[in-house]
């Protein structure tokens, strides 16, 4: 019976799921699939419908899925409604970038709340005239889901606030949760009635969704799934205290391409990762890439950009040039320093008015001639929190203009209505310095748009009576906690807590000399006009492209349950062993070989107890008994213990150490693979190791006859790992002469003398078989990890050793990327497919032994 663990947070019954049309709706191209997302736990729809139902149509498209529909609504006087492309989307700005020969659909909500009895026809009509395809959601629902769980519990966190009183964020609400993912479910139901999963691209924006590519990987194990995360993502301290913090790791883990602003933001996710899910990450030419199940997840690091062709056609309005002209009178003989901002707790209004007090304070000269005007947008989110922030911006803001305004002289203007766009651009365009203190942002694209802004343009030149040919300037005080910070090299970066340094910046802003203002802002304006919306589509397009290609190529099936759901991908022909076909195989051979692994592979990782049982060893001395064996054990570990520990198996071959030193049998001496003059390095070797140990708390050195071991499984994973890269540098240099490698694998660095591995091992023995007159007519290698590959691809490509009919069964531990051909889930499994062979020896054994009649 499946797990139902999962199945209340489907449950939609409290909140009153939507019907979506009675009629079926005309779609602009053949649906290949149904318009409902089977249940999470009904495990039965993986291989039904999904990645291998061949599509009919090869044009490329973007499904592009958002919280908010590109739109603006209104109803008119005769109680239709009428709907717009909102300009100012993101999502329909991105569009430059798509190409023209990409088709895009939206899906969202609107922000206007529509009648269940219109819902039909509205949706009808935006997807034939739009080609979006709404989301209703219940009032109560989408409270929960977005006043709830996203602004009360994910923004804040993202932004760093701990919920650690009622007061600050609120404390996890489960039933918030719950709304949250029956939300990404009901979004991804609408992805389902529009997309041809062979063929579209799908690009979710937004912590809003984070667990909606689970939803549609479960659906389409090979969907090609792109998400960006548009603010910031908090370091690992801070997001481990989220209750659902793997759930939403794995959801995003579910996509094929994940997007950041900036490299914190991307390092913290990627750390998250490693620290609560135990995945690293690689870097190769440039691309970051975790490895997933088979499936490679690539991370992009890139800033969103402005459209700046919107920007300048609202900067040649009549209106805009008329509101300019009107606010350069109004400032006549003063220096504007603005501020636009939304009215919430992460922006530093308040710690900005702050500033601005301290430079009229400590600078009187600036007393009636420096005006900062704060542009306060509405707040999204809503709560005390909000209140408060109000209250304190409107006290503070009176204190100032109550202790240093004079008749003809405000201090701080500060607007809280909403602007029209031209109104909030010729702010931009007369502002001498544009202030950006927020304390943790996303983005913010407010320095971009002040910059295109103050390039200004022929009609505002003339209003402004600047000189057309005259360099630009402007001026630029950022917070260094904003994700278009780092772009931004010629700003002036503050701490926005630290009130003097901010008043202090203010201040230099003002005092800088013109050439270098006009130096800066050509800087900022060379890369925000070359960095725009456009680029920023067209780049991670691109990406999620590449990300994308091998999809076709793999093998795909789901496991588990619920959120925990993820897609396995694989070579084509990697495949289950099957234990009845290798038992028949065993039956018909006469010369075989066995190599086995045994940490990982004979006994579970991990586990308290390493020693083998006695079901193994039992095993094991069946199958050394049957004279068509040559059975060997191939290990990291040391002789001594696997001496120890397999004292019983007379018979068996005993390879330690990864191959140096080998033994045939009990009877016989132990010898070496690959002749070593002498181990001087390791006194070169240990002193380094004991230096990173001494260090590297949770460390230890594991000193074997032919290697030395750094382990660094119990350190700190982010730190173990960097010490581990540094040791690995370190090790390297200073045994550069010396005849031995330097490998990393999971949680170890270990330096060996050249040329020893798993495969001189197989080698040896295929060979030594092979003098002996007795050509491998059976091969079996299993093994879990890195060091076992080498024997995986000796016996692949030794067909000159083996018999022309040879069965050969390279063997991996999970399924996972490996040179193998064949997988067992687990050592459980291997011990089960082992018995099956000791049973077919006794039976042979039994069978030979009876007297013929």
């Amino acid at each position: 019976m499946v797990s139902r663990s999962y199945s209340n947070l489907l449950d939609l019954t409290s909140c009153g799921s939507p019907t979506f049309g009675r009629e079926k709706k005309r779609l602009p191209r053949v649906a290949t699939v149904a318009g409902v997302l089977s249940e999470l736990d009904d495990e039965s729809s993986n291989n039904s419908v999904g990645s291998d139902t061949p599509s009919s149509v090869s044009q490329e498209r973007m499904i592009i899925v958002g919280n908010q529909l590109p739109l603006r609504a209104r109803r008119k006087d005769n109680g239709t409604w009428e709907f717009t492309w909102d300009e100012d989307s993101l999502l329909l700005q991105l569009q430059d970038g798509l190409g023209d020969d990409v088709e895009t659909i939206y899906i969202g909500c609107l922000k206007e709340e529509i009648e269940p009895s219109e819902q039909d026809d509205v949706a009808q009509y935006l997807l034939d005239t739009f080609k979006c395809v709404p989301t209703f959601l219940p009032p109560e629902l989408f409270s929960k889901f977005y006043h709830g769980f996203c602004k009360q519990h994910l923004w804040p966190l993202f932004h760093y606030m701990l919920p650690l009183s009622p007061d600050l964020g609120g404390r996890f609400d489960r039933s918030l949760w719950q709304a949250y993912v029956s939300v990404n479910k009901i979004f991804a139901d609408k992805v389902m009635e529009v997309i041809s999963p062979d063929d579209d691209f799908v690009w979710v924006h937004d912590y809003h969704l984070m667990v909606l590519p689970t939803f549609l990987r479960k659906r389409f194990n090979r969907v090609r799934l792109g998400f960006f995360l548009h603010s910031p993502f908090p370091s690992s301290e801070i997001y481990r205290t989220l209750p659902v913090r793997d759930e939403l790791l794995r959801a995003l883990l579910n996509s094929d391409l994940i997007g950041f602003h900036t490299f914190d933001y991307a390092r913290h996710f990627l750390s998250c990762c490693s620290r609560m899910l135990g995945i690293s990450y690689q870097s190769k030419r440039g691309y970051i890439g975790l490895e997933y199940y088979g499936r490679t997840v690539s991370i992009k690091i890139l800033p969103v950009g402005i459209h700046i062709g919107q920007l300048q056609s609202v900067m040649s309005l009549p209106e805009t040039e008329s509101k300019v002209a009107e606010l350069k009178s109004q400032f006549r003989d003063q220096t504007v320093l603005l501020g636009v901002d939304d009215m919430d707790i992460f922006k530093g209004i308040s710690l900005k008015l702050l500033a601005m007090e301290q430079l009229l304070l400590q600078h009187p000269d600036k007393r009636g001639r420096v005006v900062l005007v704060q542009i306060a947008n509405p707040a999204r989110g809503r709560g005390k929190d909000v209140q408060e922030v109000q209250s304190e911006t409107y006290a503070t803001v009176k204190r100032i203009n109550n202790t240093f305004g004079r008749p003809g002289y405000t201090p701080v203007v500060l607007i809280d209505r909403p602007l029209q766009s031209y109104e909030r651009i010729a702010y931009y365009v007369i502002a001498e310095c544009c202030l950006v203190t927020a304390v943790r942002d996303g983005m913010n694209l407010i320095p971009y748009e002040y910059i295109i802004c103050r390039q200004g343009s022929e009609k505002i030149d003339e209003i402004l009576g600047t000189d057309p040919l005259t360099q630009k300037r402007s001026m630029l005080v950022v917070s260094e906690f904003i994700g278009c910070s780092p772009s931004l090299s010629g700003a002036i970066r503050v701490n926005p807590w630290n009130i003097d340094a901010v008043a202090e910046a203010m201040d230099s802003a003002l005092m800088v000399p013109e050439a270098e203002k006009q130096m800066r802002h050509e800087k900022h304006y060379r890369y925000v006009s070359t960095h725009d919306v456009a680029y920023w589509a067209r780049s991670f397009l691109q990406d999620l492209e590449r990300a994308c290609r091998d999809h076709l190529r793999r093998r795909c099936w789901g496991i588990g349950f619920g959120l925990g759901f993820r897609v396995i991908a694989l070579d084509p022909n990697f495949r289950k062993l099957s234990v009845e076909h290798i038992v028949s195989a065993y039956k018909r051979t006469k010369h075989r070989a066995i190599l086995l692994d045994y940490d990982g592979t004979m006994v579970q990782p991990g586990s308290m107890s390493t020693t083998p049982n006695a079901e193994a060893v039992g095993i094991f001395n069946i199958l050394c008994r049957d004279t068509k064996n040559c059975v060997f054990i191939v290990s990291g570990r040391e002789r001594g213990t696997l001496t120890e520990w397999f004292s019983s198996c007379e018979r068996m071959g005993i390879a330690a150490e990864h191959g140096y030193f080998v033994r045939t049998n009990q009877n016989s001496e132990w010898e070496t693979c690959v002749p070593v003059p002498d181990f001087e390095w390791k006194q070169i070797a240990e002193p380094v190791m004991q230096l990173y140990m001494e260090t590297t708390d949770g460390s230890n050195i594991e000193a074997k006859e032919s290697a030395l071991v750094w382990n660094y499984e119990y350190a700190d994973r982010d730190f173990g790992s960097c010490q581990a890269k540094e040791l690995l540098d370190h090790l390297e240099s200073v045994l550069a002469n010396e005849p031995v490698s330097v490998k990393s694998s999971p949680n170890i660095v270990e330096v060996k003398p050249q040329g020893v591995s798993k495969g001189i091992v197989a080698e040896r023995l295929l060979s030594t078989m092979k003098q002996k007159g007795v050509i491998p007519d059976f091969v079996l290698c299993i093994g879990d990890d890195r060091s076992d590959e080498d024997m995986f691809g000796v016996i692949m490509n030794a067909r000159a050793s083996l018999s022309p009919v040879a069965e050969v069964f390279p063997c991996t531990v999970g399924q996972k990327p490996s040179k193998a051909k064949y997988y067992l889930e687990d050592t459980s499994e291997i011990l089960r497919m082992l018995q099956g062979l000791a049973n077919a020896s006794e039976h042979s054994t039994r069978t030979s032994s009876q007297p013929s009649h």
